[in-house]
C-alpha cells in the first residue's frame, strides 16, 4: 500500500513557497545578466526544497507492526520503566534526522489522535544526549479507538523534537484525526530528531539495531510477539 504522495510537501508550503518565488525572481534576473551565478542559484534553490520532499512509500500491510515515524538513523533503543504519558513501562526508539533526510513524519500504525502537547524548550543539537529532554518538542499520542470511546487505550507516542538547525515543528492534525499506518502527519523543519514510544515493552520485538538508517512508513521498527 502507498499512500499519495507529493515531490514536495504541502506542509512545509510557508517555507519553501517564498524561497521558490525569490529563487526564481534572483535567478531569472541573473541569468540576463551572468548566467553562471543564475546557475548557482538554481543549485541552491534546489538544495533548499529538497529539504520538503516527500517520496513515495511502500507501507507494509501485515499486523502488528510499528513502522518508522521518520527518515534517519537509529541513535537510541532504551527500555523505560515509567513513561508518565503511557502510566507504566514503555520502549523508546529515537531517530536522529540528518539534513540529508526526508524531513516529513509518518504514523507508526493505525489509531486515533487523542492529544497534541507542545514543550517550549532549547534548541541543542539533535545528537546530543540531553535534546530529548531539554529541546522544543510535539508529542503525539496515538489510541486504540476514537477518543470518544470509553474503551480507548494508548498505543504509541511519537515525539517530533527540534535541533540545533531544525527550528519549526510542523503539526497541523487536529485531536480526533484517524491515522493510518504511513500516513504523513507533520515535519521539522530542516531535521532533528523524532521518537517512537510504546507501552508493553515485552509484548514487542525489536527490528533495528543502534546505527540503522530507516525510512519512514516503509521500515519496521517493532513487530508484535507470537
Amino acid at each position: 500500500m502507498a499512500p499519495k504522495s507529493f515531490l514536495i510537501t504541502p506542509l512545509g508550503w510557508t517555507f519553501w513557497l517564498p524561497m521558490l518565488a525569490t529563487g526564481l525572481i534572483v535567478g531569472g534576473m541573473l541569468l540576463l545578466i551572468y548566467w553562471p551565478a543564475a546557475i548557482a542559484v538554481a543549485v541552491l534553490l534546489l538544495a533548499c526544497l529538497a529539504f520538503f520532499r516527500d517520496l513515495p512509500r511502500t507501507i507494509p500491510a501485515d499486523p502488528g507492526l510499528m513502522v518508522s515515524p521518520a527518515d534517519g538513523r537509529i541513535t537510541e533503543i532504551t527500555r523505560l520503566d515509567h513513561h508518565p504519558i503511557l502510566t507504566g513501562p514503555a520502549l523508546r526508539i529515537g531517530i536522529f534526522l540528518s539534513v540529508l533526510d526526508v524531513h516529513v513524519n509518518r504514523s507508526p500504525c493505525d489509531g486515533y489522535l487523542l492529544k497534541t502537547l507542545f514543550e517550549p524548550g532549547m534548541f541543542l543539537d539533535a545528537r546530543h544526549p540531553q535534546s530529548g529532554l531539554r529541546n522544543q518538542s510535539n508529542t503525539l499520542v496515538l489510541v486504540s479507538a476514537p477518543p470518544t470511546s470509553p474503551g480507548h487505550e494508548p498505543i504509541a507516542v511519537v515525539r517530533q523534537i527540534v535541533g540545533a538547525i531544525a527550528r519549526r515543528i510542523i503539526c497541523p492534525i487536529a485531536p480526533g484525526a484517524t491515522l493510518h499506518r504511513g500516513q504523513l502527519f507533520g515535519m521539522i523543519a530542516f531535521g532533528s530528531r523524532t521518537e517512537l514510544i510504546v507501552p508493553n515493552p515485552d509484548r514487542w520485538e525489536v527490528a533495528v539495531n543502534i546505527g540503522d538508517h530507516v525510512k519512514a512508513g516503509s521500515h519496521v521498527l517493532l513487530r508484535l510477539r507470537s
